[in-house]
């Protein structure tokens, strides 16, 4: 059954003043989208299912040891600023660093996150010319396939990061094309919001010599 703004709460277990900051976060989408596009326009109305429900479920798979989560282009904050909103109440510690080079997006980014508090750091620049960033966790959300994702991913691991990226129904044939030059560690998990998707979770991933 769709994830609707009522369902929310229940299922990710969150408060009420969580659930108004994701009503914030919906109301500057619908203000901003209209002039740079952050999403597509049939998907603004079932934006609590297919962009916050879809990213909050990778809240879930957080490591209580971990305190750094590094979202690659993130664009409308998906699935990075959907858990760093999540993250404000049930995990403080834990702080986010947001890539975005479109500079319009960016400002949205920076323009949510100012609004509702959140432990957050947007960086405008291109994935490749970041610095190492050593994050616990690092995700990407329909960014790039999996064998550029773990090019990107590698200068920024440390020995115990774990990889979150959501995945279509494409996913297997990723994993093989990314096995090619990557010894893979991942576990399949099944999507809660697309019975054709899936989140990869990877802990061990090595550059094939």
């Amino acid at each position: 059954m769709p994830v609707n703004r009522d369902s929310f709460a229940q299922k990710f277990d969150v408060s009420r003043e969580t659930v108004e900051n994701f009503d914030a976060y919906e109301g500057l989408l619908h203000k901003w989208n209209p002039k740079i596009n952050l999403v597509s326009r049939n998907t603004l109305d079932e934006v609590w299912h297919r962009h916050f429900a879809d990213s909050a479920q990778l809240y879930q798979y957080i490591d209580n040891s971990a305190v750094s989560w590094l979202d690659f282009g993130s664009g409308a904050g998906f699935p990075g600023l959907v858990v760093a909103t999540m993250a404000r109440e049930k995990h403080p510690e834990l702080s986010f660093t947001m890539v975005e080079s479109d500079h319009r997006k960016a400002a949205f980014l920076l323009t949510v996150s100012n609004a509702l508090k959140l432990k957050t750091k947007v960086i405008t620049e291109r994935i490749e010319s970041l610095q190492p960033q050593k994050a616990d966790i690092i995700s990407a959300r329909a960014v790039a396939p999996l064998g550029q994702l773990l090019n990107w991913a590698a200068p920024h691991a440390h020995k115990s990061t774990v990889l979150l990226f959501p995945k279509g129904n494409r996913y297997e044939s990723e994993l093989t094309a990314a096995r090619k030059h990557w010894h893979i560690e991942a576990e399949v998990i099944p999507s809660m919001t697309d019975s054709g998707s899936v989140i990869l979770r990877i802990e061990d991933f090595e550059r094939v010599v």
